[in-house]
């Protein structure tokens, strides 16, 4: 068993025990009390969480926000802590996401009786318990996870080793990658986070083995100890405090050298022209009395998939960053349309897929229909559309 969540809690004592055999209380989950009272385990869908409880913070890392990254009511709700809940699984499995997503489930249901923070031990996150909520209820997002972290290995242009934290938990090796420049870092990320999905599902690529990338791109993976090897310029002392096994990103001849890799995901960084954006703003507001009309004549069975951008904030390290999100349009509320986000922020989790979200008809700049997964060519949208416009 790996302890990978810690809930910091702001009572001394445990949550009543009658309590939670009855939060628990479920045919599809078995909950078992420790013989002091304060501890149990939980068994569910052939996973198994075990909680137990300590009082007081020896014994615990330093959460130092160097290192843990998190909000700063989350640090001080930590600070604030008197006892700890200890969460541990057995990582892994045909399903390595079942036991994480049981043991935050445990997590929601203790955040129910007692007042707290979690820690992700494994990729030094601090979540508080909306934060919990969301990353139970919503489509899954593998940022609310892992961490990813850059640090200046060599010198010269290219001088990154990035790396992640956090796939322990799904009984998978960290990822990493060197030589990146700068202006690699977002699309760097954006492979990366790609990559460690699939990890956690349990459907990542075989080792040694050349395989290609989402825009088709070709890349192997090696474990870490052998592709070192063949790092050049690279300081040992780099690796203190990393000294897990990793899987490394290399070219398929093994070179430490992924700038045509990463090229395909730097072009989806690219910020649009604003005189596009605005002309595709107002020839969506020219259709989009005609779109939702259309909407809401929607057959229950139609196979159609009605969709609208709009702009959105987001705050990465404190700054403001619009972002143009896709929305599934759910349905219309007083100047405003009320919808499902089909894609999170690329920046932050601010906006997390599937979250349910609602804009004002005058902020949408793009829309979009589907049939059966296929988006409407621009004839196609306009025939359909142009039934719905008064003769």
């Amino acid at each position: 068993m790996m302890e990978v969540y810690l809930l910091a809690t702001e009572q001394e004592g445990p949550a009543p025990l009658d309590a939670l055999r009855t939060s628990f209380a479920n045919d599809e989950v078995e909950f078992t009390p420790d013989a002091d009272g304060e501890g149990f385990t939980l068994r569910a869908d052939g996973s198994e969480v075990l909680v137990r409880l300590t009082r007081g913070s020896e014994g615990l890392p330093r959460f130092r926000k160097e290192v843990f990254s998190g909000s700063p009511d989350a640090f001080e709700r930590l600070g604030r802590a008197k006892a700890y809940y200890h969460l541990s699984v057995e990582p892994g499995g045909a399903q390595p996401t079942l036991p994480v997503f049981e043991a935050l489930w445990a997590v929601r249901t203790l955040l129910e009786h007692v007042q707290g923070v979690l820690v992700d031990l494994t990729a030094f996150k601090l979540h508080e318990p909306d934060d919990v909520a969301e990353i139970t209820e919503l489509d899954f997002d593998i940022r609310d996870h892992v961490h990813l972290h850059a640090v200046e290995a060599t010198e010269g242009d290219t001088p990154l080793w990035v790396h992640s934290h956090g796939m322990e938990k799904f009984g998978a090796r960290d990822l990493e990658i060197f030589h990146l420049a700068e202006k690699d870092l977002l699309a760097a990320e954006s492979f990366l986070h790609e990559l460690c999905t699939d990890l956690a599902f349990g459907q990542g690529p075989a080792l040694r083995t050349q395989v290609g990338t989402s825009e088709g791109q070709v890349f192997t993976l090696v474990p870490s100890e052998e592709a070192r090897a063949n790092l050049l310029g690279v300081p040992l002392d780099t690796f203190e405090g990393h000294e897990g096994l990793f899987l490394t990103v290399v070219s398929p001849l093994g070179r430490h050298n992924t700038s045509q890799l990463l090229e395909p995901y730097r072009e989806r960084f690219e910020k649009e022209p604003e005189e596009q954006t605005q002309a595709m703003r107002r020839e969506a507001q020219l259709v989009l009395p005609s779109f939702l009309a259309r909407f809401q004549r929607k057959g229950l069975m139609e196979p159609l998939t009605f969709l609208v951008r709009a702009p959105f904030d987001t705050h990465p390290e404190g700054n403001t960053v619009t972002e143009n999100l896709w929305l599934e349009v759910m349905g219309r509320d007083e100047g405003s349309v009320v919808g499902k986000l089909v894609d999170g922020a690329v920046h932050t989790t601010e906006w997390r897929k599937g979250a349910h979200v609602e804009v004002a008809e005058t902020q949408v700049n793009a829309l979009a229909i589907s049939r059966e997964g296929r988006a409407l060519d621009e004839r196609e949208l306009r025939e359909l559309l142009n039934a719905e416009r008064p003769m």
